[in-house]
């Protein structure tokens, strides 16, 4: 090759390189998709002044472009700062998806985007006394329930007896202490005068019944006034004990309107239509924002692992959600451990590369997110996730059974705060992790819930368990239990598990009514995991504690200032249960 040949080659095949590089780049030219409440769905979408007036409008403006083969194109739906309410959930298909080199963003500009599944109440006039009313006439007409309701952002307290404490069931006609506590219960014996027949809309009332780790909702079907003995509609997965004593378990009674009586109490009439409503000091009805809720999601991702048709490369940036509605369906009273019975208000399945960053989750009836079957690879990070009904996050796909495509795995939760969870269904976890493999669930500030922090884990005892390779670590848990259900812990693990890891968390702060605020709970047969680094104090019960498990290596810990006890064991069984090594335990 000649002295020039060596020279030019390079150069020329330098700038075919640079010359295809440059064609790409104008291939790939990022679109900008606007959104803007004063926009129009008749408009193009493709400049401010163009916006489009919905997101479902702008959604569609995407597929278009993908139906164009810009399938190279990156897509940025820049939604302008305002409310946008949605009386239906967005709906998400493979159709939707972008690509790695070319993904879709929904993303704030220029201030708060709230995406809004509530509609404000108007209307209110005084009533009697302190109280005031308005109509709903969709309740009326029966389209329309509820069961939450927001003044100025808060959540307000449906009409309750009593306003302060439970009242005590009296009598087990099903059976208490005395049968197994997993006997289902459809009726008890009630002090007399704790309930009443003539109560308004009796067929509305509902009993909330605490006992064991669940949260028990009872409509009511009758009363029986000569054996004070109240009846429900369906009914309660465990017997109506304070847990496993003898003594009659604790219970609220909602909506009921002869219970209304305290400011910020409100109490719906579905037969009339009526909302009524005591003021909180201060707040004035022809100023206040009432809210109730409408949609019972925000987003629902619907992709089809097992045909391998994904939801891909979907990212949501700086986006807040506000306001959904759910109540729990006929027969269904919420036992399910970690209130796992209850949907969510973004639930994904067959959705991989997807991301949520960023995010408010606030004044929901639900979970905020439940990553479901053929899920993987998505992302959650810097969410605030606040004053919700159920927990922040339910992971969950295929079992051992299933198609392997169905699994749901490696998904990262991180750096969010999950506070206020548990107010509607106190059972709920902050974090619940089933049936699903090699997550990360890393820097998340978990607090103020009325039950677990993280739970792991969905197979009882030594059966076969996708459930593996779970990492939880350098979480903050705290002000959890709060006193209210028993059996709980900060990290709870149940089953097999192996290649779960446990570290570097701070746990303070549990509370339960009789007993399990544990710190770390290793439960019904956890297995192979290893819990080391983590700093656990301020405990009712352990700080670590294990009911029955195997060969779990606890190490480098640090368990201080259990109230009742240090470290537990509850069962003894033929093999090593834990290696317990270089461990601190403190206690005055």
């Amino acid at each position: 090759m000649s002295t020039i040949l060596r020279v030019l080659l390079p150069l020329l095949v330098f700038g075919n390189i640079a010359a295809g590089t440059q064609a790409q780049t104008r291939q790939a030219a990022p679109l900008t998709i606007y959104v803007s409440f004063k926009g129009k769905d008749t408009n193009t979408g493709l400049s401010r002044s163009q916006a489009f007036g919905t997101l479902a409008r702008a959604q569609a403006a995407v597929r278009e472009q993908r139906a164009k083969g810009s399938v190279t194109r990156p897509v940025t739906v820049a939604i302008e700062a305002g409310s946008y309410f949605l009386d239906k959930p967005l709906v998400f298909t493979p159709d939707d998806s972008g690509t790695e080199q070319s993904p879709v963003t929904y993303t704030s500009q220029n201030g708060k985007v709230l995406i809004h599944g509530g509609r404000q109440i108007r209307g209110w006039k005084p009533y009697q006394g302190n109280i005031y009313m308005t109509q709903v006439p969709e309740v009326k007409e029966g389209g329309w329930k509820f069961r939450q309701l927001y003044v100025n952002g808060a959540l307000r307290q449906r009409a309750r007896i009593p306003n302060t404490g439970f009242k005590i069931v009296k009598g087990f006609p099903d059976g208490g202490a005395e049968v197994h506590y997993h006997t289902d219960s459809q009726r008890f014996e009630y002090a007399k005068g704790d309930l009443d027949p003539t109560w308004k809309n009796l067929e509305d009332v509902e009993v909330i019944v605490y006992h064991f780790w669940t949260d028990s909702h009872l409509p009511i079907q009758s009363l029986d006034t000569t054996t004070n003995i109240v009846t429900f509609k369906h009914k309660a997965g465990k017997v109506f004990t304070d847990d496993f004593s003898s003594n009659g378990a604790r219970y609220v009674v909602e909506n009921v309107m002869e219970g209304l009586d305290q400011p910020g109490e409100w109490y719906l009439d579905r037969k009339t239509g009526t909302l009524y409503y005591i003021p909180m000091p201060g707040e004035d009805m022809s100023k206040a924002e009432v809210i109730a809720p409408v949609t019972e999601k925000f987003i629902t991702f619907q992709g089809d692992a097992q045909a391998r048709k994904y939801i891909e490369h979907l990212h949501f940036k700086g986006l807040d959600f506000m306001y959904t509605n759910w109540d729990l369906p006929p027969g269904n009273s919420n036992d399910n451990q970690g209130s796992a019975s209850v949907p969510a208000s973004i639930s994904l399945t067959g959705t991989r590369h997807t991301t949520f960053s960023n995010c408010t989750i606030r004044n929901i009836g639900t979970f905020a997110f439940e990553i479901g079957s053929g899920s993987s690879d998505n992302a959650f990070t810097h969410n605030e996730i606040a004053h919700i009904a159920a927990g922040g996050f339910r992971i969950n796909g295929g079992t051992e059974a299933d198609h392997p495509l169905l699994r749901t795995g490696r998904n990262t939760i991180s750096d969010n705060d999950i506070h206020h969870y548990g107010e509607v269904f106190p059972s709920a976890v902050g974090i619940l992790l089933m049936h699903t493999f090699g997550n990360r669930i890393a820097h998340n500030n978990i607090n103020n819930g009325w039950y677990t922090g993280i739970s792991i884990g969905w197979r009882w005892g030594y059966q076969p368990s996708v459930s593996r390779d779970n990492v939880i670590e350098f979480n903050h848990i705290h002000t959890i239990g709060q006193g209210l259900l028993s059996d709980m812990g900060a990290i709870y693990t149940l089953g097999l598990s192996p290649g779960t890891v446990l570290r570097n968390n701070l746990i303070h702060d549990v509370d339960a009514n009789h007993y399990g605020g544990w710190g770390i709970y290793n439960d019904e047969g956890s297995t192979h995991l290893l819990v080391e680094n983590n700093i656990v104090y301020n405990t009712k019960f352990a700080g670590y504690n294990i009911h029955y498990a195997k060969e779990i290596t606890v190490r480098n810990n640090i368990f201080a200032l259990g109230r009742l006890e240090q470290i537990s064991r509850t069962r003894q069984e033929p093999h090593r249960s834990v290696f317990f090594e270089n461990n601190i335990i403190y206690w005055k």
